[in-house]
């Protein structure tokens, strides 16, 4: 029976540990000067070599050999997710009263201590606070967050790092060399990248690699096979597409994709990855990301992914949307000066336009009630704000935040842009750090540049008789009301 990649090239010694020198050096350094703890806790992500480091300690302190296959009586393995009572830990406290058999020190490994319950942790606590001289206790957890500090503050404590692509390849290429087997760099960056930085999950992978590729060469496409991962180059390919808003071939290439088996979800991963490592190429990448984000969330991710990369394409989307009012809002919200005379208008007016008559000459300007606030421009100050064009920016390119802006009033105050929201709730929606960003985006986008602030009232009435009849009614709305 083969053995596994990750039990046959497991550490022997604190010397052959790979990618925690900061740990195996302070152990190394303390059993030479013999000044080892009663308690150490190793924390940090999985596969990262906290076991095997607590089993090669447990041995070099005993100076006992350690390998695979070894086992020994004062060395003893606890599993906490299954003896995580107060009676386990009890009968554990009861025994280690009891001298080592033969070697020197009677080591307790304690594997995902943080699922020991609380009052095991409590009982614990008072062995770990008066242990017995011929003990010493190792822990080791996934989350140490769930640890209690009066554990924690009792053990000499070492923080285990993830496993870094570049030592994962090292690593891989020492087994790959061991087991004679022949494999691109291509693929053990692949398989690196996949291993979430964890040293046992890339050789598991390996091992899994090794027994398919029936002696051949392991090349990129036997592990894009593998782990049902979308081709680089149809990455490559499927973004030029989303840039270029070609929809038709973005749609083609989703469904090839499903019908090999790549879920939606990896596909949007793979891609936003892609787009990580090239974020500095293009200025609405980012937004591009946060879209892609959303695919795992979706309750219709195969829609949800078709759609975020079908409404990207940001140039033809940004030309394509209006950024120009119709003329009569424009004539609606010009500033109320005094009439031109007639000879004014015809020299400052194209040619096809109608010379006014004396009684639309002596009428004022009309504001144009019907059309609703957010359709106008925002005029403050002398400085004009595209509040149109924004909306337009925001309804094509985050349908979500859009359902909520639509419904404020905008006010330019200077460098400020004020945004009544008319209720708390909808303020606290567009506070969100996610929703903030986006408003700067978008507004640097279509060439604004302004501090936000929130408001969750409606916007103030201009007329102060009208302001003081509203806060007595209650509140109320700004009309015009045309002249008889």
């Amino acid at each position: 029976m083969s053995v596994a990649l990750y039990r046959k090239y497991r550490s022997r010694s604190l010397a052959e540990v790979v990618g925690q020198e900061h740990v195996t050096t302070l152990l190394a350094n303390a059993l030479k000067s013999d000044q080892t703890a009663h308690a150490y806790l190793f924390t940090g992500p999985r596969g990262v070599g906290k076991t095997s480091i607590a089993r090669i300690l447990a041995h070099e302190i005993n100076g006992l050999p350690y390998d695979e296959e070894s086992t020994h009586l004062d060395i003893i393995e606890i599993d906490a997710a299954s003896n995580n009572g107060v009676e386990d830990i009890r009968d554990l406290r009861d025994r280690v009263q009891i001298a080592p058999v033969s070697a020197r020190k009677k080591v307790y490994i304690i594997d995902e201590v943080h699922m020991l319950s609380k009052q095991a942790f409590n009982a614990l606590l008072k062995t770990l606070e008066e242990p017995p001289e011929h003990v010493v206790f190792i822990l080791a957890t996934t989350d140490i967050d769930k640890v209690p500090e009066t554990i924690i503050s009792r053990t000499q404590r070492h923080t285990f790092r993830r496993a870094s692509e570049a030592n994962i390849v090292k690593n891989l290429k020492r087994i790959a060399k061991a087991e004679k087997v022949t494999v691109d760099d291509q693929a053990l960056s692949l398989v690196a990248k996949h291993a979430d930085g964890s040293y046992r999950d890339s050789v598991s992978l390996f091992d899994q690699l090794i027994s398919g590729a029936d002696g051949s060469t392991i090349t990129l496409n036997h592990i894009t096979q593998s782990l049902g991962l979308v081709p680089v180059d149809t990455v490559a390919s499927l973004l030029a597409c989303t840039v270029k808003g070609d929809i038709a071939a973005i749609n083609t290439m989703l469904t090839t994709l499903e019908s090999e088996g790549v879920p939606p979800r990896t596909t949007a991963a793979q891609l936003a990855d892609h787009l990580r490592r090239h974020i500095t190429e293009r200025s609405d990448y980012p937004r591009l990301i946060d879209g892609l984000l959303d695919v795992s969330r979706s309750q219709y991710p195969e829609l949800k992914l078709l759609t975020t990369l079908g409404l990207f394409a940001p140039a033809a989307h940004t030309e394509s949307a209006p950024t120009a009012e119709p003329a009569p809002i424009k004539a609606a919200t010009a500033s109320p000066k005094k009439p031109k005379s007639v000879a004014a208008q015809v020299a400052t007016q194209p040619p096809v336009v109608v010379e006014p008559t004396p009684q639309t000459r002596t009428k004022k300007p009309e504001p144009a009630a019907e059309v609703p606030a957010q359709s106008k421009k925002v005029i403050t100050n002398g400085e004009q704000f595209d509040w149109p064009k924004w909306i337009a920016y925001i309804r094509t390119h985050h349908v979500a935040l859009h359902s909520v802006l639509s419904k404020c009033e905008p006010e330019v105050d200077g460098d400020k842009l004020r945004l009544y929201t008319k209720s708390a709730f909808y303020k606290k929606k567009l506070d969100e750090t996610r929703y903030k960003t986006l408003l700067i985006t978008s507004l640097a986008e279509i060439g604004h540049e302004y501090e936000i602030e929130t408001v969750a009232t409606a916007k103030p009435l201009k007329d102060s008789q009208a302001a003081q009849v509203a806060a007595i009614m209650g509140g109320g709305e700004e009309v015009s009301v045309d002249d008889a």
